[in-house]
């Protein structure tokens, strides 16, 4: 016989900001099961008070019999801890499960933790479906024993290449919570399940996702599922996201048929030099195309090297990576920016050097640069045994890393990092890292100012103005009954930047850290009315005055930040 049910379902990310887009697959699959299940995607709260609050809105409003825990990301191993010690309080009855690459690769040493009901090892969707219906049997779960132990049954890979069909988006007009949530997603399309490379930075390569997800080799999912997602979601969301799985233009093509994507943009992560007729595809399909091309560092000898012993994926040469960037120049509607890390093994003067001179070169050629420094991730191979390269990682375990995570500050966003052993060296490798990242982020700023004059001509380039309720926008476990009819007007910019702006809200009645409210509402939504036609910064300027009662700096001040934004953009 089967257990108790667990329905409704409430799924949640394990970090802030937009979770990832595995949840709304798992709620899609629970619905098509049977199983009433709902997603919070975005999450703003920084405090342990905050999290309580939310959870205890969430959990009256809901009222779930299971809660899911996503934890894609190792950086969020406490915040999931957090959540699961939260829930563990408001209501004892409640189911918590935990899932994604970081709980596979710990699934020890979390299952030790008495918040936590249940691990999902690798692809979640049939195993979930399975313990909400209350078998006996659930593939791929570690549970405890009546004595209280973890136990788990032998990893069996649940998807393969032939039966991946049934997994796709849908329900999106149910399962989101408000449409803040709704319009938080980003449009992640997951072409394909996997990576066969086991770059030695990485902790989701080849060698973890087969031990930890018991997937042996990636794969792209069907083509019909795919086309499934596009028309699903092309409704509701402002861009189409790609990683490097199936980047091939007849694959993608044809998951395209049907669905006028003509008026997306869409951004594409992708390592190695793409086909020619990918890159004509992305342009000729979208509105705007912002690519990025992971080259692993910007040293060829040292990129070679790492290549040469097994250690890197396949990336571009140098003469390689500068004929694609020329050859996109004939789309005007599509950007390049190219990605790598610092401080990998094998760097020396001479590599860093080489580095110098590329980051130079592609900045000159007015491409963005990606650059970050070696960081340690829970698996990989420089983290696991850095002695080999003569290199130290600031956390290997899971105590240390839970341990860094714990003493951050709110909005701290740094992670353990893996350093050389020579001192010398090390500084070396930081006084260039500081260089590039100067370099990296003056070409970004130098790209993104206006240089406003009181002549500018300015005009209104939001892509999207829609107004909602209240009680619609936060959802009604955040707004309260007596103010859920306050309109709120959300605008968003063409890079996708978000306003929601409660102009007859004024914070004493409700506040909330979603909403801009009140008179600083009301000053945002006239800046944009008074671009609407282009105008000069100057006739703007004295259009506030009159009507917002602005002073002079004031009214620059704003519009100096709707132009950041690219709310405001030359006319």
């Amino acid at each position: 016989m089967g257990g108790r049910v667990l329905s409704p379902v409430l799924l949640v990310g394990a970090g802030t900001g937009e979770a990832t887009c595995g949840i709304l697959y798992l709620a899609s699959y629970l619905r098509r099961g049977g199983v009433e299940a709902f997603v919070r995607l975005y999450d703003g709260d920084e405090t342990p008070e905050e999290v309580a609050r939310s959870f205890e809105s969430l959990v009256r409003r809901v009222r779930p019999k299971l809660v899911g825990i996503s934890l894609k990301w190792f950086h969020h191993v406490d915040r999931a801890l957090l959540i699961a010690r939260t829930l563990r309080r408001i209501d004892p009855t409640v189911r918590i499960v935990l899932g994604g690459n970081s709980a596979s690769f710990w699934w020890r040493e979390l299952s030790a933790h008495d918040c936590v009901d249940d691990i999902i090892l690798g692809d979640g969707e049939a195993p979930l479906l399975s313990l909400c219906r209350g078998d006996e049997d659930v593939a791929n779960r570690v549970t405890r024993n009546t004595a209280g132990q973890p136990t788990r049954l032998p990893l069996a890979y649940v998807q393969k290449a032939t039966n991946t069909e049934d997994i796709y988006y849908s329900h999106f007009d149910e399962m989101f919570l408000s449409q803040l949530d709704l319009n938080s997603f980003s449009g992640w399309v997951a072409p394909g399940k996997g990576c066969g490379e086991n770059c030695l930075y990485c902790g989701g390569a080849r060698g973890n996702q087969k031990a930890a997800f018991g997937r042996a080799k990636p794969f792209l999912r069907s083509e019909e599922s795919v086309r499934r997602d596009h028309g699903e979601i092309a409704g509701h969301t402002w861009q189409m996201r790609y990683d490097f799985a199936g980047s091939s233009a007849e694959f993608l093509g044809a998951t395209w048929a049907g669905v006028d994507l003509s008026r997306h943009c869409c951004t594409y992560f992708l390592w190695g030099v793409p086909r020619v007729e990918l890159v004509d595809a992305l342009a000729r399909t979208f509105q705007r195309v912002y690519m990025v091309v992971d080259i692993g560092c910007f040293s060829e000898k040292q990129r070679l090297e790492q290549m040469s012993r097994g250690l890197l994926k396949p990336c571009a040469k140098d003469a390689e990576l500068l004929d694609l960037i020329e050859a996109s120049r004939r789309h005007a509607n599509l950007e390049i920016e190219i990605s790598g890390i610092g401080g990998l093994p094998f760097a020396s003067e001479a590599t860093l050097a080489e580095e110098l001179r590329l980051v130079e070169r592609i900045i000159g050629l007015d491409c963005v640069i990606g650059y970050q420094r070696l960081e340690s991730q829970p698996g990989a191979l420089a983290t696991e045994h850095p002695a080999r390269f003569d290199m130290v990682s600031e956390a290997r375990t899971f105590a240390e890393f839970l341990d860094y995570f714990e003493r951050r500050e709110p909005g701290d966003v740094s992670v353990p990092m893996i350093r050389f052993r020579d001192a010398k060296l090390e500084a070396a490798v930081q006084r260039t890292s500081d260089r590039i990242d100067a370099m990296a982020w003056k070409h970004r700023d130098t790209r993104k100012r206006v240089n406003l004059q009181g002549r500018t001509r300015l005009m209104n380039t939001a892509t999207s103005t829609r107004r909602f309720s209240l009680g619609d926008w936060l959802g009604s476990h955040r707004a309260p009954a007596r103010v859920a009819g306050e309109p709120v007007t959300v605008v968003r910019s063409v890079d996708g930047i978000t306003l929601s702006c409660a102009p007859s809200l004024p914070p004493r009645r409700f506040s909330d850290p979603a909403l801009v409210q009140g008179e600083d509402g009301a000053i945002l939504l006239a800046a944009l009315a008074a671009f609407e036609r282009p105008a000069t910064v100057a006739e703007a300027v004295a259009r506030l005055g009159a009507k917002a009662r602005l002073d002079p700096r004031s009214a620059r001040e704003v519009i100096d930040h709707l132009v950041d934004g690219r709310f405001l953009q030359p006319a």
